[in-house]
């Protein structure tokens, strides 16, 4: 029988887990223009560059935890070869089969912060910015080898917490309206569904067990 208590701290009350810590330091000036500064928010690798924080990607409703581990990604995904920030964000869509797709406002923001740690190099190559590992980087990348492990596989499952909790939330909201029906003529209708619902939910998992 899998430990079903887990689960729901899982769905509802984990904390924000991952390796590679978080994305980004204060407190530090960016070197030439790096990839943010003041204007319409678009930056020199593309739209959206600006914005965001170090770790994560897509929030969900009400603006819960990150997605993914994107500090982590980069540095994996850099240790291969030099790579733009499309380049990246194509890459772990891919690698993650498609369930987890890094916003340009969490891409953009953390290869900064890498920079300003001393383990990515930003440099401009047939026109496009590019970054790279430092030596620093890849000792790094080489230390946490096993950590990163099957990273985007895990990345992948997260996202699939991340759409459950959400649907929980809309089906909560969709309650939550129905019960607000004046005389209340739609509640045994609505406890008929909720509670087919959940006895097609134990029945998957007692086909897992």
């Amino acid at each position: 029988m899998r430990d079903h208590d887990h689960v729901h701290d899982e769905l509802f009350d984990g904390p924000d887990r991952g390796p590679g810590g978080k994305g980004g330091h204060g407190g530090r000036r960016r070197r030439h223009g790096g990839f943010g500064g003041k204007g319409d928010g678009v930056g020199p690798m593309g739209p959206g560059s600006m914005h965001g924080h170090g770790r994560g990607g897509r929030r969900g409703p009400g603006g819960g935890r990150p997605r993914g581990d994107v500090r982590a990604a980069i540095l994996v995904l850099l240790a291969e070869q030099p790579r733009h920030g499309y380049d990246l964000i194509r890459e772990i869509q891919e690698r993650s089969g498609g369930a987890w797709t890094p916003s340009p406002g969490s891409i953009y923001p953390t290869l900064q912060s890498l920079e300003d740690e001393g383990l990515v190099s930003i440099d401009t190559v047939d026109g496009r910015r590019s970054a790279s590992l430092t030596d620093g980087g890849r000792d790094w990348v080489a230390g946490h080898a096993a950590e990163h492990e099957g990273i985007f596989e895990a990345s992948a499952a997260a996202e699939s917490l991340g759409a459950l909790r959400a649907e929980l939330g809309a089906l909560k909201e969709a309650a939550v309206h129905v019960a607000r029906v004046p005389g209340g003529d739609l509640a045994p209708q609505a406890i008929e569904i909720l509670a087919e619902a959940r006895k097609r939910l134990y029945r998957l998992l007692a086909e897992q067990d």
